[in-house]
């Protein structure tokens, strides 16, 4: 069981894997992250775009696959600041555990997502 920090929210998980998910707010394409608690951070291991455009372009090694840009993930952050400005139409989806909660879709404080203190996964 892992833990995932939500803003003020706590999110029990039965796996260390996650992902995000929003809609780029000039292109209007359709962004993806895999995302997976371990050692105390957070740690992206693969990333999709839906197209390409402005700020849109897929990383390194990326690969065209039935509409999506497709790459591995190389990074690893203690935490991740998404901000909520209410001013794109929508915010970001989370899911886990085969559920989606919405993040961030009305104007407020940036929402910090993050392992659970002790979360050793």
């Amino acid at each position: 069981m892992s833990c995932l920090a939500v803003g003020a929210a706590v999110l029990m998980l039965t796996t260390p894997d996650f992902q995000l998910s929003w809609t780029h707010s000039v292109e209007r394409v359709e962004w993806q992250e895999d995302w997976r608690i371990h050692d105390h951070a957070l740690s992206l291991t693969a990333a999709r775009v839906r197209g390409s455009g402005a700020g849109m372009e897929p990383g390194e090694n990326a690969r065209f696959r039935d509409g999506w840009w497709e790459w591995p993930g190389d990074l690893r952050v203690p935490a991740l600041i998404l901000a909520a400005s209410g001013a794109t139409g929508a915010g970001w989806t989370l899911c886990a555990n085969g559920e989606c909660l919405d993040l961030g879709a009305q104007s407020g404080e940036p929402i910090v997502l993050k392992p659970c203190e002790g979360d050793t996964q």
